[in-house]
């Protein structure tokens, strides 16, 4: 991906954010080669508020190094920010993740591939509260026998290190 095309990324989820009622910026270091690693978008909507790695691809799978992740895990976590990753594929809209979320490569990296972002991610409407996801068992009016997904996923982040004990806690509530 081109570095203009990922600006103009980051400038359009930063609009659809600000549209979608959130106070929001690009941070202005973003992708370039400082010392301080910083997340591309900051926004907040007075309740919820998120540090966002945002990457984008035509349709091949996006990778983001561990490097990556652990920077914005760690500013999130000093920041008090949530953080999340953002990727949209081309003809697809944005869909985010918990970095705990994501598959971890042999090679220590994170990979989202088009078809897990449009299966397991956090649609735009449900991110920013416009909506809330309904599984086909929940609609069925099924139970669920098994160990409860959410639960695993948050133990699984405080296992890989990107989510602290606090954090598992705030987020299992």
């Amino acid at each position: 991906m081109s570095q203009a095309k990922g600006d103009r990324r980051e400038r359009e989820l930063v609009n659809a954010l600000d549209e979608a009622g959130f106070a929001v910026m690009r941070a202005p270091a973003s992708g370039s080669a400082t010392e301080r690693e910083l997340p591309d978008v900051l926004a907040g909507d007075g309740e919820r508020f998120y540090a966002i790695e945002a990457k984008s691809s035509s349709g091949d799978p996006i990778y983001l190094t561990g490097e990556e992740v652990e920077a914005l895990t760690f500013f999130a976590r000093n920041f008090g920010a949530k953080p999340r990753i953002g990727v949209r594929f081309d003809r697809e809209d944005w869909y985010f993740f918990h970095p705990g979320d994501l598959y971890v490569t042999d090679g220590g990296n994170y990979r989202v591939k088009k078809e897990t972002a449009l299966a397991e991610g956090t649609d735009f409407p449900e991110f920013t509260g416009q909506s809330e996801k309904v599984t086909l068992e929940e609609a069925a009016g099924g139970s669920d026998d098994g160990p409860d997904e959410d639960l695993r996923r948050v133990l699984n982040a405080v296992k890989q290190g990107v989510m602290d004990v606090d954090e598992a806690a705030d987020a299992l509530e």
